[in-house]
């Protein structure tokens, strides 16, 4: 399994090289304990590759004020509040 995983990461491409002339998109997700963002680009086949990748862990400060913005939300969400 391991030989297979750092075939495909050395041989094929992983990221592509950004063409600021392409449709670009952000995806973003944060989970209780971490947060990850992707930045990708529309290829020439209409294929979405990455361009970026970051994944960072949350610390105590910040999960505590991501859980009290999540809280927020669900209360505009589910309309708690006019």
């Amino acid at each position: 399994m391991f030989e297979e995983l750092k075939e495909r990461f050395t041989i094929e491409l992983v990221l592509v090289i950004p063409d600021l002339d392409e449709e670009m998109r952000v995806e973003a997700d944060v989970l209780g304990f971490s947060m990850r963002g992707v930045l990708s680009m529309k290829c020439e086949n209409e294929k979405w590759r990455p361009v970026a990748y970051i994944f960072k862990s949350l610390n105590k400060t910040m999960k505590f004020t991501i859980k009290r913005c999540q809280q927020s939300l669900g209360v505009y969400r589910y309309g708690g509040i006019s």
